[in-house]
């Protein structure tokens, strides 16, 4: 459309060019031009033909005319009476002239005396007939009598006619011929042509004239029959399509002709009904999707709002049970030995034998108490509620000793044998060293809870490849964390062990502490042939911003 609008005179040019009536005129007019340019040459090359064939007539008969005119002045061999008669001859309208030369080419008599004795050229062209074979003929043929020249500026046609040597010539005293001699002499006519081509050409412009308004005529009428019966179907055809293709879906064309392109605009106006019907259903079924999806979504959306509750509400539900578990344990052992130094007190029975026993119940219940607040305190930590980190250059090696030394007791009883690699000459950390103590504890607590019937268990410490980092490592021969396990293992809650022994947030508050100190924890497990726990912290100052906490991750020994 842009391209029209730029140049709509080359738009109506295509149009010219590419339209089917005008190809149908323009092969129409090509045909006939050719049909009556092929007659009207035919028609005036036999009109030359007969005006040349009547011409040659005449020409003879003027020709016949004289010579039987002159001959009996030849008789008499009246020769004034002889020019007499062929300058009068050669007077009448159309002749040139008028001559007469014997066998042997001796001009006796001719309308222009300067030619009068004069030798005519045998092996010329008008003397060719007679004399081609170094004789004269007795006969001559009808077409070899004539031809035809220029002469100043107009065509020359000339006959010979023989003067044949008749009985009364031969007889005569005035000059006596042999009866064996046939012909004497030949009469030369020259007649002018002017008429007879100004006539052909008259001729020919009035045929051409009569081709041109044919054609003119022919092509108007084929115009106006194409441009109405071919032309003004198509072009209406045409405008439907477009309409159609814009979107006028439906659109009817009126056309009532009862051939061929009748029959193509009513396949059209049905082409279009269809189209326009299927358009709406179309419409129909897209405009019920939309309030399906609509609904549907809907729906979705409130199955969604009800499992994310229900998952919610399990969450808290299962974190609840573990809470009021873990809590309830060391709130039993409190209750009953408050109630037993309690009962102890009343009955007076606190004596010196007692205070050892008394001493140990006290130590129970404060350890118990312990226990509670570490549960609330991995709960605050898992939660983000926890206190700032207490930064200090921390000596690594210190913390992974005083871990070791708190679980060694418990290890041998477990039957499991320690083994430490601490390296030696290790920087200093910017940590905080209870939360790296907490995060060792965890891990080797699960390392010991994964070999019940006892193993081994490699600690070691030793500096990055680059010296950028520092790498803690913790090993163990145990049973291994199962497959479907791992790719959930740092996620709460998640955990191998009873309900009594683990809560699952051991790993995922581990995972937040190393981070939040900008390092990394990863874990590598076999089913039967252990696990392997490694941790990175990095060596330099830890006082900049600290990553946030991330419990994405997995884990199945927890805690």
């Amino acid at each position: 459309m842009q391209e029209t609008d730029k140049n709509p005179t080359a738009s109506w040019l295509d149009r010219v060019h590419y339209g089917i009536g005008t190809k149908l005129i323009a092969l129409l007019l090509s045909s006939m031009l050719a049909i009556f340019a092929i007659l009207g040459y035919l028609t005036i090359r036999l009109q030359r033909k007969h005006l040349e064939a009547a011409t040659l007539l005449s020409a003879e008969r003027i020709s016949d005319v004289i010579r039987r005119n002159t001959s009996e002045y030849m008789l008499r061999n009246d020769q004034q009476g002889l020019h007499h008669a062929i300058a009068t001859m050669a007077s009448e309208p159309g002749m040139v002239r008028v001559r007469v030369f014997d066998r042997e080419g001796h001009i006796s008599y001719s309308s222009d005396p300067s030619e009068t004795g004069r030798v005519v050229d045998k092996d010329g062209e008008a003397c060719y007939g007679c004399h081609a074979h170094g004789q004269a003929l007795a006969a001559l043929n009808r077409p070899d009598r004539f031809r035809v020249y220029r002469a100043q500026g107009e065509r020359v046609l000339a006959i010979i006619t023989p003067i044949e040597n008749q009985a009364d010539c031969s007889n005569a005293v005035c000059h006596a011929h042999p009866a064996s001699q046939q012909i004497l002499g030949v009469l030369d006519t020259h007649l002018s042509l002017a008429r007879t081509d100004q006539q052909l050409a008259q001729l020919s412009w009035r045929i051409i004239a009569c081709d041109v308004l044919a054609i003119l005529w022919i092509a108007g009428l084929s115009w106006l029959f194409v441009g109405r019966v071919v032309d003004r179907p198509l072009k209406q055809l045409q405008a439907g399509t477009r309409k159609l293709s814009a979107g006028s879906l439906g659109y009817q064309i009126e056309l009532s002709s009862r051939d061929e392109i009748g029959d193509l605009a009513g396949s059209f106006n049905s082409m279009s009904l269809q189209l326009r019907g299927a358009n709406q259903q179309l419409v129909s079924w897209a405009r019920n999707l939309e309030e399906r999806v609509e609904e549907k979504t809907s729906e979705l959306r409130r199955v969604h709002e009800q499992v994310l509750h229900s998952e919610t509400m399990a969450s808290v539900g299962k974190m609840a049970a573990v809470v009021a578990h873990e809590v309830n344990n060391p709130l039993s052992g409190i209750l009953t030995y408050s109630k037993l130094l309690t009962k102890w007190v009343d009955s007076g029975q606190v004596s010196n034998e007692k205070k050892q026993e008394a001493r140990q119940c006290l130590e129970l219940i404060a350890s118990e108490s312990r226990r509670c607040g570490e549960l609330v305190k991995n709960l605050l930590t898992f939660s983000r509620q926890a206190p700032p980190m207490n930064v200090q250059a921390t000596d690594v090696n210190r913390v992974a000793d005083q871990c070791l030394l708190l679980v060694r007791h418990n290890l041998l009883n477990a039957g499991i044998e320690l083994h430490p690699s601490l390296a030696e000459g290790l920087p200093r950390l910017q940590c905080d060293p209870s939360q790296i103590e907490q995060v060792l504890l965890a891990i080797i607590v699960n390392a010991a809870d994964a070999m019940p019937r006892g193993g081994n268990l490699w600690v070691e410490s030793r500096l990055g490849e680059h010296g950028d980092f520092i790498v803690l490592k913790v090993r163990d021969d145990g049973a291994g964390i199962p497959p479907e396990i791992m790719p959930k293992i740092f996620e709460p809650f998640v955990t191998t062990k009873d309900l009594n022994h683990g809560t699952g947030l051991g790993l995922a508050v581990s995972q937040g502490i190393v981070e939040r100190h900008g390092g990394k924890i990863s874990i590598e497990s076999e089913v039967g042939k252990g696990t392997t726990v490694t941790i990175t912290l990095p060596v330099a100052s830890a006082s900049g911003p600290k990553p946030e906490v991330s419990l994405a991750g997995t884990d199945a020994r927890t805690r």
